[in-house]
């Protein structure tokens, strides 16, 4: 976050940060970071999460916060507006009438039709046959004049004033990218309605910095907005990736030290699949994608992260061991404390920390047996009365999902969409691994918590 233009910024904390020693220690965002201040620096920090405005002069403590997720930035005003932004939209046989009327003044339109059967009338640009979404993108972005492009896939639908919460996203000229949220759009069927509520796109409610292992680990560019100059310096889309390319895009921004934001102020509807075959399709499809990025980007694609210390509490409950797995748990419980006294988090609030990033691993592991680790992991735990008792308490978590949503679905078909749901993602991940020869998108993450390099220490300016 270093001096742009002159937008005032002010800080909103993100609900999960917490505060000891006076504002001095400051725990939050996802992975867990511990950040520890000095006494001008809490003073600073305090005025910022109560509503003053950061001055350009302390704004890399500002950016500590925002890029740890312990705050999110709220921008008045800035540079870039509207017509700064040019809309590319890629297309192939379905119509844009609907998608264009909503989009708003901008500053252009850009429609590539990408191999239609029937030529999309008023295209801009027409691929004779179809490149992928990739190209199509790439297409579009290179005929652009602003400083901004927008993607914005056929099947969605922008509500009114879309753009408006993430143009002053950059005022901070290290963002690269913001993403709205993108929503299923409401219909009567139970797939539209459990759509509505698990769509594969809609990445919830909360804004977040970008990265991988984050909160948000990735954005879909089926709504995107991104600095043009960023997408030359790293030659935009790349091509070659017939899924997830949008995702790789993201990754390799984030990488080269970029910023990427998640804003869900601003809303994009996005028409669900039409019938089980085409949704079953998608979450095959959106699989596959998990061993070229994972060639390309290793630990990222991890489908899950977690302290060593959790997996052997949990694999020592799986081998049958539960007092082991419970003993594993304690002594964790109990070093933890030490760990982060010295940095001034109470040992009762330690205690908590590591007793909730066992029970998270737990999850993890179970979404996982049930999901990217199916075609192993079912047969192995159904062969055993043990291990059927573990994976009844893996499928029954959609159970007390449901519960906790109360969606406008039954519980019943809710149960069989998220397990169907599950059966074609990892089928996919299991297709693109055996087809590249790769384990990238199956191996876990073990990384030591809070934070691959446990605590961060910050002092202000």
């Amino acid at each position: 976050m270093t001096p742009g233009d002159a937008a005032e910024l002010r800080l909103v904390p993100d609900a999960g940060t917490r505060s000891w020693a006076g504002g001095r220690v400051l725990v939050g965002g996802a992975p867990l970071r511990v950040l520890r201040l000095t006494e001008s620096g809490a003073r600073l920090v305090g005025g910022w999460l109560a509503g003053e405005p950061v001055s350009p002069a302390h704004r890399a403590l500002a950016s500590r916060l925002v890029r740890a997720g312990i705050a999110h930035p709220a921008y008045a005003g800035g540079r870039l507006g509207r017509g700064d932004v040019t809309v590319v939209v890629p297309v192939r046989d379905r119509a844009v009438g609907d998608l264009l009327a909503a989009v708003g003044p901008v500053a252009a339109v850009v429609v590539v039709d990408d191999g239609s059967t029937v030529a999309v009338p008023g295209a801009t640009v027409r691929h004779d046959v179809a490149r992928g979404p990739a190209a199509a993108r790439n297409a579009g972005w290179a005929l652009a004049t602003t400083d901004l492009v927008a993607f914005l896939d056929a099947d969605v639908l922008p509500e009114p004033a879309w753009l408006d919460p993430l143009l002053p996203h950059f005022a901070d000229p290290d963002v690269a990218a913001v993403a709205p949220r993108v929503r299923s759009v409401p219909g009567p069927s139970a797939l539209a309605r459990y759509e509505r509520q698990r769509s594969a796109l809609d990445l919830g409610g909360a804004p977040a910095p970008v990265r991988p292992g984050g909160r948000v680990s990735y954005v879909p560019s089926a709504a995107l907005v991104v600095r043009v100059a960023a997408l030359r310096e790293h030659g935009g889309f790349d091509e070659r990736l017939r899924f997830g390319e949008d995702v790789d895009l993201v990754w390799r921004l984030v990488a080269a030290g970029a910023q990427v934001r998640y804003e869900p102020a601003a809303v994009v509807g996005h028409a669900p699949r039409d019938g089980l075959g085409g949704f079953l399709r998608q979450r095959f499809d959106y699989g596959t994608s998990a061993a070229p990025l994972g060639q390309r980007h290793g630990r990222a694609v991890a489908p899950v992260r977690m302290a060593p210390w959790s997996a052997l509490a949990w694999a020592a409950v799986a081998a049958g061991r539960p007092l082991a797995g419970v003993g594993v748990a304690a002594v964790t419980a109990a070093l933890l404390p030490r760990r982060l006294g010295r940095v001034g988090v109470p040992a009762r609030e330690s205690v908590r920390f590591a007793c909730l990033g066992h029970l998270g691993a737990g999850r993890l592991l179970a979404g996982a047996a049930t999901r990217a680790w199916w075609p192993v992991a079912v047969p192995l735990l159904a062969a055993t009365r043990r291990g059927r008792w573990l994976l009844a308490a893996a499928l029954g978590r959609h159970l007390v999902e449901w519960y906790r949503r109360r969606p406008p679905v039954d519980p019943v078909r809710w149960w069989l969409l998220r397990v169907a749901d599950d059966l074609a993602y990892g089928a996919g991940v299991w297709w693109g691994a055996l087809r590249r020869r790769t384990l990238a998108p199956l191996l876990p993450d073990l990384a030591d918590w809070p934070g691959r390099g446990g605590v961060d220490a910050g002092t202000a300016p």
